[in-house]
Parts: C-alpha cells; sequence; structure tokens
C-alpha cells in the first residue's frame, strides 16, 4: 500500500478555471453485491464458494486465510478491528475457535473471501477530453456467506494528490455496472468513457465497453433484464451473468441498480478549504462541479448537515477537531487533515480503521439490504407462480414458502443485528448508515409477509382438515344407518349359511353397491347434509324448517345478485 505524501499547500487549476482542494491521498472501495443463480430449485446449496476450491487450471480466484493462524502475524490492527464489534458480530465476522477440549461452540465464520492478484491497476478514462488516470489496485476480493445466496465485490483502488474535481467525478463514474442512457456521442451516460484493468507488467487484460449501445438494448429486449459492462464481466470470472451467453461455474444477476455502493477516505492539507457544496458532492455523490455552487437546491440541502454529517469530529477553527464523516447510505465518505498522524496512519489510525473497521460496517449493512432484498423478490416469484386451482402448484407454494421461513430464521439468528458495537463513534455511524439504506423497515416488511404467508398455509392446512372432518362426520353418521341395518341382518334374520357361494357374493355385492353409492353421495353433499345435521340438533327450528334444509340436497337456493 503506497502511504500519503507529505502535506504540501499545492492547488490544481480545475476545467472551470476555479482552485480546487488537492487530494492528497484518496481511497475508494466499491461494494457490489449480487444474487447467486442456484443451478436446481430442489438443490440449495449453502456452500457455493466449494464451487471456486476446486475450479481447475486457470482460477484466478484464491480463498483468503484469515489472520487467526499464527500468533506471530497477528498484529495491533487485527487486534483493534476485533475488539470493536460485539461478541455475537465477532462470531459472525470471525468464527468461533475450539476450546481446550477440542469441542468448538459457534464454528467457523459464516463468511469466506477469495481474492484475485492478477490484477494490479486500473486505467479510466473519464471523458473524451481528458487524459487516462491510473489508479492503484490494493484488494479485488470476493466475499460469500453461508446459507445466502448473496456474494459481494469489493474493489479497492487509490491514488495521491488528485485534484478535488477529478476526485469528484472519479466517485460519480466509476462503478457503473451499465449505462443508463447514453450521451449524443455515444458515451455511456454519467460512466467513465473508458477502463481497463491491467495486470502487473501493464498489460490490458479487459476494456470496457459501455458505448455499445446494441448490446444493451438487445440483451435486455432479449431476456428482460439488464446486461454488465466488458470489464466488470471479466473480472468475475469464471462467474458468468445469468442469461449471458457464457456458461460458468456460478451463475449471478444485478440485485440492486447499476450504482454500486462505495466507501471513499479523502485527505486534505486543509480539510476547513471545502465549501457546503463541495462537502454535498462528497456526501451525496453527485456530478463535479465549482465549489461555490450547490449541486441541489438550497432548500432540498436545508437540513444537509443534520441528515448526512457525523460532525462529532468536525468543528472549523479547532485543529483538534478536522474529521468528518459523511454518508448517505449509497457512499460513507471520511474527509480528513493530511498533516495529522493519527488521521492518515494505515495500520492503528483512522485510515486503518476505514479499510477495516468501516468496511465492515458498510459490509454487514450491504449484505443485510441485499438479503432482504433477495427474500422479498423469492416472495414474489413463488406468490406469481402459485395456481390455486392446481394441486401440484399448491404444493410447490407450500414447499417453497417453508424453505423461505426456514432461511429467513436461520438469517434472523445469525445475520441481523440492530447493534454492531458499542463503541460510540462505529455505533452511531452504523445507525446512520442503516438509517439511510432503510434496512430496519425493510426487515419488517419481509418478515410480516413471510408470517403472512405462513399463517395463509396453516389456515389452509385447518381449513382443509376442518372440512375432512365434516366430510368423516356425515360418513360416519350414514355408516351407522349402515352399520345397524348389516348388524340387523346378521342376527339370525335372514339366514345364508346354507347357501352356495355364488348365492353368498351376489348377496354381498347387492349390499357393498348400495353402500359405496352412499358414502359417495354423503361425501359429494356433505356440506349440505352437515347443514341439516346441525339444523336437526337446533330445537329453535320447525321441523318445516329443518324439511326445507334437507331439500337443500337436490333444490340448491338460487345464488345472490350483486
Amino acid at each position: 500500500m503506497n502511504a500519503p505524501l507529505p502535506a504540501t499547500t499545492t492547488a490544481e487549476t480545475a476545467p472551470t478555471g476555479a482552485t480546487t482542494p488537492l487530494v492528497r491521498h484518496f481511497r475508494q472501495m466499491l461494494l457490489w453485491p449480487l444474487r447467486i443463480i442456484g443451478q436446481s430449485k430442489a438443490v440449495h446449496s449453502a456452500k457455493y464458494w466449494e464451487l471456486l476450491e476446486n475450479p481447475g487450471a486457470g482460477c484466478p480466484w484464491q480463498q483468503v486465510a484469515d489472520e487467526f493462524g499464527d500468533p506471530k502475524n497477528f498484529q495491533e490492527r487485527h487486534y483493534k478491528e476485533f475488539i470493536t464489534f460485539l461478541p455475537y458480530v465477532q462470531r459472525f465476522l470471525y468464527g468461533e475457535s475450539a476450546s481446550r477440549n477440542g469441542q468448538v461452540g459457534y464454528g467457523q465464520s459464516p463468511i469466506r473471501v477469495f481474492r484475485r492478484s492478477d490484477i494490479a491497476r486500473m486505467r479510466v478514462q473519464l471523458d473524451t477530453t481528458t487524459p487516462p488516470l491510473v489508479l492503484e489496485l490494493a484488494h479485488v476480493d470476493l466475499y460469500f456467506f453461508y446459507d445466502i445466496d448473496i456474494i459481494i465485490l469489493v474493489v479497492e483502488f487509490f491514488a495521491n494528490d488528485l485534484p478535488l474535481v477529478l476526485v469528484e467525478d472519479v466517485l460519480f463514474k466509476v462503478g457503473r455496472a451499465y449505462p443508463g442512457f447514453w450521451e449524443a456521442n455515444g458515451q455511456g451516460g454519467q460512466c467513465p468513457y473508458r477502463v481497463e484493468w491491467l495486470g502487473a507488467s501493464g498489460e490490458t487484460l479487459a476494456v470496457s465497453d459501455y458505448e455499445n449501445r446494441e448490446k444493451y438494448l438487445a440483451f435486455t429486449c432479449e431476456h428482460r433484464s439488464p446486461n454488465i459492462c466488458a470489464h466488470w464481466e471479466y473480472l468475475l470470472r469464471p462467474l458468468a451473468l445469468y442469461h449471458g451467453e457464457r456458461e460458468g461455474l456460478i451463475a449471478y444477476r444485478q440485485i440492486e441498480y447499476h450504482r454500486m455502493p462505495l466507501l471513499a477516505y479523502l485527505s486534505f492539507n486543509d480539510p476547513e478549504e471545502l465549501t457546503r457544496g463541495d462537502f454535498a458532492r462528497l456526501a451525496l455523490i453527485t456530478k463535479a462541479g465549482p465549489s461555490d455552487a450547490l449541486p441541489y437546491s438550497a432548500k432540498e440541502l436545508r437540513r444537509f448537515e443534520h441528515h448526512y454529517c457525523y460532525d462529532k469530529f468536525w468543528e472549523p477553527g479547532n485543529p483538534a477537531l478536522t474529521s468528518r464523516y459523511l454518508c448517505c447510505g449509497h457512499a460513507f465518505v471520511v474527509v480528513g487533515k493530511a498533516s495529522q498522524p493519527f488521521f492518515v496512519n494505515a495500520e492503528t489510525g483512522l485510515l486503518g480503521q476505514f479499510r477495516h473497521q468501516y468496511f465492515l460496517v458498510n459490509l454487514i449493512a450491504h449484505f443485510q439490504k441485499s438479503a432482504l432484498m433477495l427474500f422479498s423478490e423469492w416472495l414474489v416469484v413463488a406468490i406469481s407462480q402459485l395456481h390455486v386451482h392446481d394441486l401440484d402448484s399448491v404444493r410447490d407454494f407450500k414447499r417453497e414458502i417453508r424453505r423461505i421461513l426456514a432461511t429467513f430464521l436461520r438469517f434472523t439468528e445469525r445475520y441481523w443485528f440492530h447493534e454492531v458495537s458499542n463503541q460510540a463513534q462505529v455505533r452511531d455511524l452504523f445507525r446512520l448508515l442503516t438509517q439511510h439504506l432503510n434496512t430496519d423497515r425493510m426487515y419488517q416488511d419481509v418478515s410480516a409477509s413471510v408470517k403472512d404467508m405462513n399463517q395463509y398455509l396453516d389456515s389452509d392446512s385447518q381449513r382443509r382438515q376442518a372440512n375432512t372432518v365434516v366430510r368423516l362426520t356425515v360418513v360416519t353418521t350414514l355408516g351407522l344407518i349402515a352399520t345397524v341395518s348389516t348388524g340387523f341382518l346378521g342376527m339370525n334374520l335372514f339366514d345364508f349359511t346354507g347357501e352356495s357361494l355364488l348365492v353368498k357374493a351376489l348377496i354381498f355385492g347387492m349390499v357393498l353397491t348400495p353402500t359405496i353409492l352412499l358414502v359417495n353421495y354423503a361425501v359429494a353433499h356433505s356440506k349440505v347434509l352437515s347443514d341439516f345435521l346441525e339444523a336437526l340438533a337446533d330445537r329453535d327450528l320447525s321441523w318445516w324448517q329443518r324439511t326445507k334444509i334437507f331439500l337443500r340436497i337436490w333444490w340448491p337456493p338460487p345464488p345472490r345478485k350483486n
């Protein structure tokens, strides 16, 4: 990792002609949640990462071992990161080791991380009029989660000494999975003009194709799903886009929209030089613009500081309070002073916390949101495939709802947290992040939907059982008459013991046939017969009223008109 350069008083000229502050160290992380599409609905895999453990030669992804193996490699940074979180979050992130007697409590962490190291840099040309910008790649990781069909791609890159307007443009344009529209010159709207993945020796490994308008239109028209840009498709190999032409070990598809959530770290010589417009652009990730103008109307931003800024360590004029946190849900941005040792310390300082503690806080929040969106999508698919008059469809619907309910219960116990830390700053920032992501409301909505569907299944089963009991009661009542009759015949009133076998068989058939017909007739009219039996037991009804209810068996009343 390259450390930030020493602070200077350099400033460059923005395209608008106004001076712009210089970002001494810029670091950005992209978090791209994706949904895994299983190959078979009947078989659900809880460990999709196993498909990457032995994929054969040529797979760039290798599993990352955690820091809890050799105590010699366990540093103070790892310790500080670990104790930041509450115990149940620690077990989620790091698992639990075996005790002295060899027993394991919670077990291993449900997270598996795979990393590719063949890509060293990203070359970005933001516009046709600007020269390419080379950004160093720190990590390209893929996060898997046990029992949940969600993966998160994490790409971390950095650079030093960039004008603020250029950084704003990078934040706004880089991290687009596909273009939302196209400019008049054919460039993808609000996307970089060109993105290249570069190898360690500088060779080009993959190039973006945001300008290929026909590709995106044709794919969406055919599959009713968006395509993704070529350089992102390359980065995820051997995983393959669902509906794509190329087959892969694991199929994935979009679960949110085309802008990837991000984290950003910016150090300045003097962060107090930033205007309210600069902070608004960084917090809300808008287009680059002049510092003396707001990105939105003053009315829209009248409560900007209250909603999007965490100013516990920010006070202009106070040299001890120069760090500001900005959060809109989609983005988490840290701004501070490059000359402050704690802010730029990559091990135990704020830069190290940004890359580890705050990254994990964002990872948890965005994973929770993606998982809840996945549950919602599962429910929609299940209810859309239900045909109430098709017994096979009803059976499949019940089975799918039971599976979703069981998975949701496991998600709640394993992955759902309202609090992740008792440290005030981490706790407050997690609350601010989840408030903007609205995950609490999403959880309540999904929980209510799952419970409503499960309650519907229970009530439907109870209704079916009640109908079965009614039918059995009617058949039993009428069968009592047949039993008494046959029992009476068996009281030596008719002596058929001396008859031949053929005569006995004929007599048995003569009794069996009307009995079968009677039972079938009783089942077919069990509802009306049940009403008649209930009326027969009601002493408040006259015999004529009981008779009319009995006659409904053959002459049901006409349906009511609305």
